[in-house]
C-alpha cells in the first residue's frame, strides 16, 4: 500500500512518551497507510529501540537540536503531505486523515489541529495561568504552540530548510498568511503543558528566546493585547484570581528574561512530561 502522508517525529530522550504516542498515532491505520520517520536526535536513553516498531524508520543522529532532527527526517519522507510531530504530542490516525485532506484543499498549504490539554497532575496556579494564556493566544493561534503542523508540497517549498531557530513551528506559521494557514477543526492533538510555575517559567525564556530569533530573521510574531485580558474578566471567562495569577506569574517571566538575558541554562526545554517533584 502507498503510504498517504508522512509523519516526521523528532525525539530527545523520550523513551518514556515515544511509544505511547506511536500507538496512538498507528491505531487503527492499514499496514503502510503512513510513513513514520522517527528521528532520535542525541539521545543517552532508549528512545530508538523503544521507537523501533513495523512500519516505522527510526533515524539516529548524535547531533542535537530539533531542527536538525527536523531536517532529517524531512529529507527521509516518501510522500506529502507531511505532518510534524512532537513525540510528547498525541495525535490519533483519524485526526490525520484529516489534516491530510485539509492540505489537500485548494489554496490550503500548511495546517494544524485544534490543541486540546491534558491538565492531569497540573499544579493549581500554573492550571489558572494557563487558562488565562490559552483564551488569550486562541483567537490567532494557528500552526504554533500546538505540538503539530502539516505541510503541503508547495507550503513545504516554501518553509524549508528550516533555519537553525528555537521555534520552528513559530517559523513555519510565519510562512503562510490568511487562508493559505488553516486550523482543522476535525482534527486534535493532545499537548500537555508544564505541570509547575517552574517548569512554566522555563518554557516561557524559551519563547521568548525563540521569539527574538524569529523577530530577527523578519518574522515578528503576533503580540498579546492587554485589553484582552480586560475582555476575558468582563465576559467571565477566567476569573479575577485567574488574572492574578497569570499577572503574577508573567511579571516573574518578564524579569527572570531580563535578568537571564542570553542564558541558556533556565532555557532549555526539558518537555512537560519531565515531572517536577513538587507542584506549584
Amino acid at each position: 500500500m502507498k503510504a498517504s502522508v508522512s509523519v516526521v517525529i523528532p525525539a530527545h530522550n523520550e523513551e518514556t512518551v515515544v511509544a505511547a504516542g506511536l500507538d496512538a498515532l498507528l491505531a487503527g491505520t492499514a499496514p503502510g497507510e503512513f510513513d513514520v520517520v522517527v528521528v532520535a536526535n542525541a539521545c543517552s536513553d532508549r528512545t530508538a529501540a523503544v521507537a523501533a516498531r513495523p512500519g516505522v524508520r527510526v533515524l539516529e543522529t548524535s547531533v542535537p537540536g530539533k531542527v536538525n532532527a527536523l531536517r532529517l527526517g524531512d529529507a527521509a519522507c516518501r510522500v506529502f503531505p507531511r505532518v510534524y510531530l512532537d513525540a510528547d504530542v498525541r495525535l490519533d490516525a483519524a485526526s490525520v486523515r484529516a489534516l491530510a485532506e485539509a492540505a489537500g484543499r485548494p489554496g490550503v498549504l500548511a495546517c494544524a489541529p485544534v490543541p486540546e490539554w491534558d491538565l492531569s497532575g497540573t499544579g493549581p496556579v500554573v492550571r489558572r495561568v494557563h487558562r488565562v494564556h490559552d483564551r488569550l493566544v486562541a483567537p490567532s493561534r494557528a500552526l504554533a504552540g500546538v505540538g503539530v503542523y502539516v505541510l503541503d508540497e508547495r507550503g513545504h517549498e516554501r518553509a524549508f530548510p528550516l533555519p537553525d531557530v528555537i521555534s520552528d513551528d513559530g517559523w513555519v506559521d510565519g510562512c503562510f498568511t490568511g487562508a493559505e494557514r488553516v486550523v482543522v477543526d476535525a482534527a486534535r492533538s493532545l499537548v500537555r503543558p508544564p505541570g509547575t510555575v517552574r517548569a512554566h517559567l522555563r518554557r516561557r525564556i524559551r519563547v521568548r528566546r525563540g521569539n527574538r530569533e524569529l523577530a530577527a530573521l523578519g518574522r515578528p510574531g503576533r503580540a498579546l493585547r492587554p485589553a484582552a485580558l480586560g475582555a476575558l474578566l468582563a465576559g467571565r471567562q477566567v476569573s479575577p484570581l485567574d488574572a492574578a495569577c497569570y499577572l503574577t506569574v508573567l511579571a516573574a517571566d518578564r524579569l527572570l528574561a531580563r535578568l537571564r538575558g542570553g542564558a541558556t541554562g533556565w532555557g532549555t526545554d526539558a518537555g512537560s512530561r519531565h515531572q517536577d517533584p513538587a507542584r506549584s
